[in-house]
């Protein structure tokens, strides 16, 4: 019993050591710059990156720039087609169990955290139908140039897997299969990072957690 006791501490001290070297790595990856030298245009299209506090997405809006989104997400995908009036959408990338079974963090379970952890190649695009963003702690703007937004569309795009959607947690939105692995490196985070700075963004080099996003911004 004592020795089982012992190998039990080894394990959870060893886990404990593992969330606080990738804590401690992903903080210090959200602080070293991609793209630098990137200062936002005085004019151009205007986007926004959004907090719910787990999931970070970018809000874009319906057409801008020659980017027309409508027959992407069209409005037969939702379960009230009429929030497809709305000009703007929020659209984000995840792991598909992850995705559906956390809209807050009051749903996370540990089962689902884990096995999005160790990695799935089942993933899903978040697209929601909704008014122009308001800014807060929690939604940040950011203006870019029309070729840095058709970049940006096209990183979006390249997310996007062939198939059907999947209705969303309201009335407003859908889920889309996704390309691309997540894993604990390619978090749904870091999808929001890693499309920014397609575009050429200034963001952190490594954006797992919201806050490593959020804070450029």
């Amino acid at each position: 019993m004592a020795r089982l006791s012992a190998s039990l501490g080894r394990l959870l001290a060893a886990l404990a050591l593992l969330l606080f070297g990738y804590a401690v790595a992903g903080t210090i990856g959200g602080l070293l710059p991609r793209n630098g030298g990137w200062h936002p245009p005085a004019r151009g299209v205007t986007i926004w990156v959004e907090d719910n506090g787990v999931h970070t997405g970018l809000v874009l809006p319906r057409r801008a720039a020659g980017i027309d989104w409508t027959a992407d997400f069209p409005a037969g995908d939702l379960a009230d087609p009429r929030y497809a009036g709305y000009d703007h959408l929020a659209i984000g990338w995840g792991e598909r169990g992850f995705y559906l079974g956390t809209p807050t963090w009051w749903d996370v379970r540990p089962g689902v955290l884990l096995g999005a952890a160790f990695g799935s190649d089942s993933t899903l695009v978040h697209v929601e139908h909704v008014p122009r963003p308001l800014l807060g702690d929690d939604v940040r703007a950011i203006v870019l140039r029309p070729e840095e937004y058709r970049r940006l569309a096209a990183k979006i795009r390249a997310s996007r897997a062939a198939g059907p959607a999947v209705r969303g947690y309201y009335g407003y939105d859908a889920f889309y299969p996704g390309a691309g692995r997540y894993d604990a490196i390619t978090t749904c985070n870091a999808w929001t990072g890693n499309t920014l700075a397609a575009a050429g963004v200034r963001v952190g080099r490594w954006t797992p957690f919201p806050v490593t996003v959020m804070r450029w911004f």
